[in-house]
């Protein structure tokens, strides 16, 4: 598809969706969030995608959030519209079946924080710098960060981000659990490809199993969450995957598991 405000690169099993708008500090107005959508609809289709890194153009910014200008003007009804394509672009990030990687290298902040929150793991340059300022314009987080924040860090050192509208570094985004890795941005995107390369080892199936099983998991009750593991950890033994990697471990030879 013809994209404005992104880059899509694929190597090797690995796709990188970098949002490039660097005048506007790769903020998200509905275009880039529309492309998004269309973006990761066409890799849902390629059969040997291992993973997504998603990331922004420049050094000076992932996401610096939301397109101000192109809100500003909105009332009650397209303010809620608005924030439900933002939704539904980081559901759809969310639920991707294969891994993606939010490579933060700068800003990241209302909504480029919840884009990075959306991804399944974030590994942070040195200068990366996360929060949730959404309160100094007068308004809350509309694209998941009241919900996802909570699950990541924990509901008290959410609520002093999403109330104070604070900025926290990429030291402190670890501290609190919000990133996975701190890295310098030379080797930001290297060591996104080393997970994916590793990810490319396992078996597909149960890469995405584990995915699903966490996500629909942290909305469930601990016993109908395990029911739900139980149920896909069964279907896993209907899989080749399940039957190449056991017999795999028990001839002690490395695994030659099928396409991602």
């Amino acid at each position: 598809m013809q994209m404005n405000n992104l880059l899509c690169e694929y190597e090797e099993g690995v796709a990188v969706v970098t949002v490039n708008r660097p005048k506007a500090l790769n903020a998200l107005n509905r275009e880039t969030l529309e492309e998004l959508l269309g973006c990761f609809a066409e890799l849902a289709t390629i059969r040997e995608l291992v993973g997504v890194i998603i990331t922004g153009a420049g050094d000076k910014a992932f996401v610096a959030g939301a397109d101000i200008a192109a809100m500003q003007g909105l009332d009650a009804l397209a303010g809620r519209a608005f924030g439900l394509l933002g939704q539904r672009v980081m559901r759809t990030i969310e639920t991707f079946a294969k891994p993606v990687i939010a490579a933060v290298n700068g800003f990241a902040l209302g909504g480029g924080c919840e884009l990075a929150m959306a991804c399944d793991i974030r590994i942070a340059a040195v200068n990366a710098r996360f929060g949730q300022p959404e309160v100094n314009l007068g308004v809350i987080p509309g694209f998941g960060g009241t919900q996802r924040l909570p699950r990541l860090i924990g509901v008290g050192p959410a609520l002093e981000l999403l109330l104070t509208g604070d900025m926290i570094d990429a030291d402190e985004a670890y501290r609190l659990g919000l990133v996975n890795r701190v890295v310098t941005p030379e080797q930001l995107l290297p060591h996104c490809r080393e997970i994916l390369a590793n990810v490319a080892k396992k078996g597909p199936i149960s890469i995405k199993l584990c995915k699903e099983a966490v996500r629909a998991g942290m909305e469930l009750d601990i016993d109908s969450a395990c029911r739900q593991e139980a149920d896909l950890f069964g279907l896993c033994f209907a899989s080749a995957d399940q039957k190449e990697g056991m017999q795999a471990f028990l001839e002690k030879r490395a695994a030659m598991f099928g396409d991602h």
